[in-house]
């Protein structure tokens, strides 16, 4: 059964007069003046809809700087008493958040090391029971659709409507340039499971240094993000947490600056028209795709007859070194990324390896 959720508009709870929703603000409230200091210097740029800082922050190991907690939450409120800007904290506990809305905190997020355990969302949902509140909830720190999708399930059955999700990135211990990779995918089938979810994307979390901000904060708005979650520091190099990846707000406003907002469609009676052609054409190729699979496996199916009963290993990993290089090469030679055509035929090879499984695991035909 297809989950569906009551999601409110992101227009009933903040107004963006139709622009993409941009929160900001320090990794950590570290002291009174650097926080207000930021929320002035960003409050000032005109185009930010709210601050952002974190309180609590859980840490990979003990030691590190894990926010100032309570101590935090007044200068919070002298921040948006000077900026007339709601204010946005991470919540993990229960206590987290009697204590974010004792201090008039006004927008929730759940971490990625939280929504990754079921039973601490579970204990937040219980506590927002009654609570008219916005909640964003960040992807998990590994690449778990369910998991993420059961976030919203629970923290929806406390009656929270205003919800959005946070795209930060995945871990997944593969070699990449960016701190988390941001798995795009991901965040698509999310949207198509619940079109009407507001996406915000977290460059900084997804990029780890301020060099890639700008590429993923484009990419978020290319693929019709509702808005964009980035660190700012008045002086980023001396920040106790996340120092390489905040950006000062006069950088900042600049990358707003020359960020290209989309919009989801034209009017222009000429490109929906040359549109209407191309995907005419994408879906007949698409067509003989899923053809020239099936035909694919159906000589799958042969050969795992033919190893079944010869006694035959299904696995060759000669074989599959081969194809791989092949088709990668072949792939590169018709401009296509190696990497796409790799990730293609790994899934190609894992339904092989299952069909071959079903065929060897049979009784052979008499």
């Amino acid at each position: 059964m297809k989950p569906d959720l009551a999601v409110a508009p992101l227009n009933s709870w903040i107004q963006t007069n139709g622009k993409p929703l941009i929160i900001a603000g320090p990794c950590s409230a570290e002291t009174e003046e650097q926080l207000c200091e930021t929320a002035r210097q960003l409050a000032a740029l005109g185009s930010v809809h709210a601050i952002r800082a974190g309180i609590w922050k859980p840490r990979t190991r003990p030691g590190s700087f894990e926010g100032m907690g309570e101590a935090a939450l007044p200068w919070i409120q002298r921040a948006k008493a000077e900026t007339g800007l709601p204010f946005a904290v991470e919540v993990a506990t229960p206590q987290h958040i009697e204590l974010a809305l004792k201090y008039g905190v006004d927008i929730l997020w759940v971490g990625a090391r939280t929504t990754v355990n079921p039973f601490n969302v579970q204990e937040i949902a219980d506590a927002l029971k009654g609570v008219d509140v916005p909640v964003l909830i960040k992807n998990p720190v590994n690449p778990d659709l369910a998991l993420w999708v059961g976030a919203f399930e629970r923290i929806a059955g406390a009656g929270i409507t205003k919800l959005g999700a946070i795209h930060r990135g995945f871990s997944t211990g593969e070699a990449s340039k960016y701190r988390n990779i941001p798995m795009w995918q991901m965040a698509i089938e999310l949207r198509t499971m619940f079109p009407q979810l507001p996406i915000i994307g977290d460059p900084s979390h997804m990029a780890g240094k301020r060099a890639y901000l700008n590429e993923l904060a484009q990419m978020a708005m290319d693929l019709n993000y509702d808005g964009l979650i980035v660190e700012s520091h008045i002086d980023p190099d001396k920040a106790w947490s996340d120092a390489a990846q905040q950006l000062t707000p006069a950088a900042f406003g600049e990358m707003l600056d020359h960020l290209q907002i989309r919009q989801l469609e034209s009017p222009d009676r000429e490109f929906q028209g040359a549109m209407e052609q191309i995907r005419v054409k994408i879906d007949s190729v698409d067509r003989q795709l899923v053809e020239m699979l099936a035909a694919r496996m159906s000589l799958v199916e042969k050969m795992a007859e033919y190893k079944r009963d010869n006694n035959v290993s299904m696995f060759q990993p000669d074989r599959w070194k081969e194809i791989l290089e092949t088709r990668k090469q072949l792939g590169l030679k018709l401009n296509l990324y190696p990497e796409l055509v790799e990730e293609i035929y790994k899934i190609i090879h894992m339904e092989s390896i299952r069909k071959q499984t079903e065929v060897m695991n049979s009784a052979p035909v008499v």
